[in-house]
């Protein structure tokens, strides 16, 4: 009989493991607006990267990823003919290749998906006509089209993963605010009630942790069934 494990109990999407975006400052996302003034510098805990509050000409406000060098008061542009200054934000094909950019959509008008952590920087390595080609900061190409839209810079709040967590109580708040499963207990060292390779006082169970050929999908942990077993002759 297969177990009601955690990790399937997640993706189920019940409200008890969902992350808490009720508590989010708002959703950092680049609209197709001309203007707007930086009216603050925020934290949200939803993001890595300090947000900006900023005011756009139709007097709405909302919340954009900040980048290095911007400062309240500040303006930045958004469009297809904006200059090339430090957090405006204009189309892959108005930007010079060699560019350090981020928040670059996926789609146009999509408002920005890729590079969005705090000190992240991708590179506009080379365009054709039909496709701008990007390096990320891990070192991986992807093709975009010319009508995405990417901010100039770098984002704010380099260096946070130099710091060390410390404490034990750090690391569980930081990875609280978004819900993510942690610590990550191995099925040995659960009861038997919570996983199948779970049970008895030791932690070495000695129990075969080969799957079944009929295992259910919540009997489908530890080694897959091998092709063959036993000595080869």
């Amino acid at each position: 009989m297969g177990k009601r494990l955690v990790q399937q109990a997640r993706g189920k999407g019940s409200p008890a493991y969902k992350a808490p975006s009720f508590t989010y400052k708002g959703k950092a996302t680049t609209p197709r607006k001309q203007t707007a003034e930086i009216l603050d510098i925020i934290h949200c805990r939803g993001h890595s990267a300090p947000l900006a509050q900023v005011q756009f000409e139709d007097n709405s406000k909302g919340c954009i990823i900040a980048s290095e060098g911007i400062y309240v008061g500040k303006k930045v542009r958004m469009g297809e003919k904006t200059e090339l200054e430090v957090g405006n934000t204009l189309a892959l094909k108005n930007i010079p290749e060699g560019s350090l950019i981020y928040n670059i959509e996926s789609k146009p008008g999509d408002g920005g998906k890729f590079v969005r952590s705090s000190g992240g920087a991708a590179k506009l390595v080379t365009r054709t006509k039909d496709q701008v080609i990007i390096t990320f900061p891990s070192k991986k190409r992807k093709a975009f089209h010319p009508d995405c839209r990417a901010s100039l810079g770098v984002v704010a709040g380099g260096g946070r993963t130099d710091k060390p967590f410390v404490k034990a109580g750090k690391k569980y708040f930081e990875m609280k605010k978004r819900n993510k499963y942690w610590p990550k207990v191995s099925g040995a060292s659960m009861n038997a009630i919570d996983h199948p390779l779970g049970g008895t006082r030791s932690s070495r169970k000695g129990r075969p942790t080969i799957v079944p050929k009929n295992a259910p999908p919540g009997r489908k942990v530890g080694m897959l069934r091998p092709r063959q077993t036993g000595r080869k002759k």
